[in-house]
């Protein structure tokens, strides 16, 4: 019996994981976290499949799909499929078509991580919400100095978002835990942060987020999935998806998300 009504779109899908994440029991846990991160895999994905890469049994998925309130999987697939009806790129059958082939030469792995790049930048304009996108810009051009954090696979994002703006002569500051030294003494009031991580996310990114937040600095937070601590923490969310291939997941849409905030915010600040 499905628990509650089931939501009746993907934004009160999301609403609904983040609401009941929390308290779910391990197992169940790992399901929602496995959703969270790949909304784009429900529409294509089989029941089994996706139990099997959230690494539970397909029983307890089922359970998953009851106490998100749909019947079972099918209804929370449909509910995916729908949303993408004349836009879903099978990008999937491409990729798994180049592993068939058995190639795995520097040529053969630059096509699957351009097709896993195409896809992750078809999907961009679906994850990224234009009205956050707004108010990230207008956050972090009315802010004094942009203090940017992105440690470990976030680092590449955030050294390019402090190189732009440093060009277009916005004030800003790339932290990071270079020696252990703590720079949340610099972040004052006026300022504004631009919080980079992606899942599982940096123990350092969320402790600066949650420290300048309990001091009433605004944060923009570039992440991958709906249902994360940032959220709870009051952050202007920016949402990317992206595709993998082989356990590696390039920064495609990343990126692509990184230049449009940078030259939005000098263009602000320069009018």
């Amino acid at each position: 019996m499905a628990e509650g009504g089931a939501p009746a779109s993907v934004a009160e899908f999301e609403e609904k994981l983040l609401e009941v994440s929390a308290s779910l029991p391990k197992r169940l846990k790992q399901c929602a976290d496995y959703v969270a991160a790949n909304t784009d895999r429900i529409a294509v994905s089989t029941v089994a499949e996706m139990a099997e890469a959230a690494g539970v049994q397909p029983s307890a998925f089922m359970r998953f799909c009851q106490i998100m309130g749909f019947s079972g999987y099918s209804e929370m697939q449909r509910l995916f499929r729908e949303s993408y009806v004349g836009g879903w790129p099978d990008y999937s059958t491409r990729l798994d078509h180049l592993r068939d082939m058995g190639e795995h030469s520097g040529p053969r792995l630059l096509a699957e991580f351009v097709e896993a790049g195409r896809s992750s930048l078809e999907n961009l304009l679906k994850s990224v919400d234009p009205q956050a996108l707004e108010e990230a810009v207008e956050v972090l051009a009315s802010a004094n100095l942009v203090h940017i954090i992105g440690l470990r696979r976030s680092f590449p994002v955030a050294s390019y978002i402090a190189y732009a703006l440093e060009k277009m002569q916005v004030p800003a500051m790339l932290h990071s835990v270079a020696g252990r030294l703590d720079s949340s003494a610099a972040i004052r009031p006026g300022d504004a942060l631009l919080a980079i991580t992606f899942s599982p996310y940096s123990a350092e990114t969320l402790e600066l987020v949650e420290t300048v937040r309990a001091r009433g600095v605004p944060v923009v937070a570039l992440t991958d999935t709906a249902v994360n601590p940032l959220r709870k923490m009051g952050a202007t969310i920016l949402m990317v998806s992206e595709v993998d291939f082989g356990a590696f997941r390039s920064l495609s849409a990343t990126l692509c998300v990184a230049i449009a905030l940078s030259a939005a915010v000098g263009a602000k600040r320069k009018n």
